[in-house]
C-alpha cells in the first residue's frame, strides 16, 4: 500500500519532519474507510511519532588490519551503530516510515593500541513521491578520519562537550544528512542541522586532528560545512530543493514538467561556479548527483542533451567518464 503522497510543511515551525502531515492524513483517511476507530489511529501515530531520525546501516571494513584481536571491531561496529541509530538528534517527529536511510562505511588502514586511522564513507538517499525510485541525498568520502576507541566505551553526543573524534565526526555527517534531507522537501528546510554541524566543526578545533582545520582542502568536514552555511552559497539550498520537491517528485505526475525543474535547477550550477572555483558543494553534488542527472535526461532529444553536456562539462570537467553518456 501506498503512503507516499503531496507535502503540506511549515517551513517556519521545524517541528515535524515535512512528510509527516501526508503520511498522517492518508493514514487516518484508509484507517477510517477501514471503520477503525479515531482513538487507535492518534495512539499508533503518536507511537511512531517517536522514533529517531536515523536509519543507519554501519561497516566496518578491517582487512588491512592483521594479528589483532577482532573482539574490539565487533564491540566498535555494534555501539557506534547503536549510537547513530538510537540517539534523538533533532527535536522533530519522525515515523518509522520517514527515517532517513543512510550507511556509514569505516575502513580502517591501521591501528596501534586504542588508537585508529582510515577513512569514512557516508550515504543517504529518500524516496521519490509516488514511485519506486530512490534518489541519493550524499555520497562523500572522507579520507582524514583518526580516532581513539577502548571495547565497552560508552558513546554519547554532548554538543558543548566533544572529546572524542569518533563521536564528533559521526555526530557531524549525521546533522549534514539530515539537514541535505530537509532541505530536499522545504527551502533551506536544513538549515539549523547545517549550523549544528558547524557548531560542531568549531568545537572540534581543539582535538587537534586532520579534517576540520579551516583551508586544508576542498573537502574537508570544515569545507563541506562553510558550503552548506556561508549566505554566498545560498543558491544551492535553492537549487536542492528545486531539484528534489518540484522536479524529481512531481515526475511521477508529469515527466516533462519534473524534467524541466531540475532543468531549471540546474542552470543555478554556473552561479555556484563563480562563487568559488572549487568548493565542497560542487563536489558532493557532483558524486552523489551526476549518474542520476544522466539517467534522467538520457532519453531527452539531441538538443537538450548536448547543451546540458555543455554546461556540466564546464563545471565538472574531471567527471567526462559520466557525462560523456549524453553524447550518445
Amino acid at each position: 500500500m501506498d503512503y507516499v503522497f503531496q507535502c503540506n510543511y511549515d517551513s517556519d515551525t521545524n517541528n515535524i519532519h515535512p512528510m509527516s502531515t501526508f503520511y498522517f492524513y492518508k493514514f487516518l483517511w484508509l484507517e477510517m474507510n477501514k471503520k477503525v476507530s479515531i482513538f487507535l489511529v492518534f495512539l499508533l501515530c503518536s507511537v511512531a511519532l517517536r522514533a529517531q531520525e536515523l536509519n543507519a546501516k554501519l561497516t566496518l571494513n578491517t582487512s588491512k588490519i592483521s594479528g589483532s584481536d577482532k573482539t574490539v571491531f565487533t564491540t566498535l561496529q555494534t555501539s557506534l551503530e547503536e549510537f547513530i541509530n538510537g540517539t534523538k538528534w533533532t527535536e522533530s517527529n519522525f515515523s518509522t516510515i520517514e527515517k532517513i536511510d543512510c550507511s556509514f562505511t569505516i575502513i580502517l588502514n591501521s591501528m596501534s593500541g586504542d588508537s585508529f586511522s582510515g577513512e569514512i564513507l557516508v550515504t543517504s538517499n529518500r524516496p521519490v513521491y509516488n514511485s519506486s525510485y530512490i534518489t541519493p541525498l550524499f555520497n562523500y568520502r572522507d579520507v582524514d578520519f583518526t580516532f581513539n576507541y577502548t571495547a565497552g566505551e560508552i558513546l554519547e553526543f554532548t554538543p558543548n562537550n566533544i572529546s572524542s573524534n569518533l563521536i564528533a565526526v559521526v555526530s557531524y555527517y549525521a546533522y549534514i544528512l539530515i539537514g541535505l534531507d530537509f532541505d530536499s522537501f522545504s527551502p533551506n528546510g536544513g538549515a539549523p542541522y547545517f549550523e549544528t554541524a558547524m557548531q560542531i566543526v568549531n568545537s572540534a578545533q581543539s582535538l587537534g586532528v586532520k579534517g576540520w582545520t579551516a583551508f586544508e582542502n576542498d573537502r574537508n568536514r570544515y569545507a563541506l560545512a562553510l558550503g552548506l552555511t556561508q549566505e554566498s552559497m545560498k543558491p544551492f539550498h535553492q537549487l536542492w530543493y528545486q531539484y528534489h520537491r518540484l522536479g524529481l517528485d512531481d515526475m511521477a505526475s508529469n515527466v516533462e514538467r519534473g524534467k524541466g525543474e531540475i532543468s531549471s535547477a540546474l542552470e543555478i550550477l554556473p552561479k555556484l561556479k563563480e562563487v568559488k572555483t572549487s568548493n565542497a558543494n560542487l563536489l558532493f553534488f557532483s558524486d552523489t548527483k551526476l549518474d542520476e542527472i544522466v539517467q534522467i535526461f538520457g532519453k531527452s532529444d539531441t538538443e537538450t542533451k548536448q547543451a546540458l553536456y555543455k554546461s556540466l562539462n564546464t563545471i565538472f570537467p574531471t567527471k567526462s567518464s559520466i557525462l560523456d553518456k549524453l553524447k550518445k
